[in-house]
């Protein structure tokens, strides 16, 4: 199997290869909807301001054959803003429209709260899912953001704490994804990425 890497620009796209690499994975970046439409699994690293990378998605025409795979069922697997594009929009840009693939709104983190929500938090498990298989609950990840998706979603199998409770794993039929870098995460992070290998087979 080989995964297609959704290429929009994003930082974070050779440090996901490389963890990738080490479990023997063979990636491609798909920077067009060609090579979406024939992906047998697709993954969504994000990183930085959410309305960019709308828009990068959108001058690359890659938002209608990324609707189009998700719901015909191709295992995808969001990370970071590639969690938070999943939703309608974003309190970061509320003018941009998400891939709307579930409803409701990202919301910035309390302002109580040390932003950005940079290093390592627990995740506490709240129903039995595919990416979180075999980590116990309360085991840390790393995270780097300031926006998150709502915890109290029919699709939340996870929650982190940092001033609010937010989802940190979203996982919906072939749809999941991760608010946490489990690339950056060690061997829970390679864990995660080992399930969802798995599940895409």
């Amino acid at each position: 199997m080989k995964i297609a890497l959704v290429d929009y620009g994003a930082g974070n796209l050779p440090s996901v290869e490389r963890a990738l690499a080490r479990l023997g994975i063979l990636t491609q970046r798909a920077a067009g909807a060609a090579e979406l439409e024939s992906a047998e699994a697709i993954m969504l690293p994000g990183v930085g301001h959410f309305a960019a990378m709308m828009r990068a998605l959108e001058e690359q025409e890659l938002v209608p054959a990324l609707r189009a795979a998700l719901l015909r069922g191709v295992p995808f697997l969001g990370i970071c803003v590639g969690l938070q594009a999943l939703y309608e929009s974003s309190e970061e840009a509320p003018d941009t429209a998400g891939l709307r693939i579930f409803a409701g709104t990202v919301r910035q983190l309390p302002a109580t709260s040390k932003l950005p929500h940079m290093g390592w938090n627990t995740v506490q498990e709240s129903r039995p899912g595919v990416l979180l298989r075999d980590v116990p609950s309360g085991t840390y990840f790393y995270f780097a953001h300031s926006y998150a998706a709502p915890g109290d979603g029919a699709q939340t199998v996870a929650k982190c704490d940092h001033a609010a409770n937010f989802a940190a794993v979203i996982e919906q039929g072939n749809i999941l994804a991760v608010q946490f870098h489990p690339e950056k995460s060690g061997e829970a992070g390679e864990q995660v990425l080992r399930n969802f290998l798995e599940f895409a087979r």
